[in-house]
């Protein structure tokens, strides 16, 4: 599991863009808005999961592989 923080993710609409974003690049992953953070399951392409997030406003950071 992948595990990501996104700071700047702080609404439900911000929710709404991310999983909108990762959907096509990740076949399950989990939103957890409080803590503001990402959970990927499987082997994602880790740069373009950080890249599909910068290019909507959300900057991201690996905090687990």
């Amino acid at each position: 599991m992948t595990k990501l923080s996104i700071p700047d993710m702080n609404c439900g609409h911000c929710k709404a863009s991310v999983e909108a974003a990762l959907a096509p690049l990740a076949a399950h992953i989990t939103v957890d808005l409080p803590a503001r953070q990402v959970s990927i399951d499987g082997a994602p392409d880790i740069q373009a999961i950080l890249s599909a997030l910068g290019n909507i406003g959300f900057p991201a950071q690996v905090l687990a592989k």
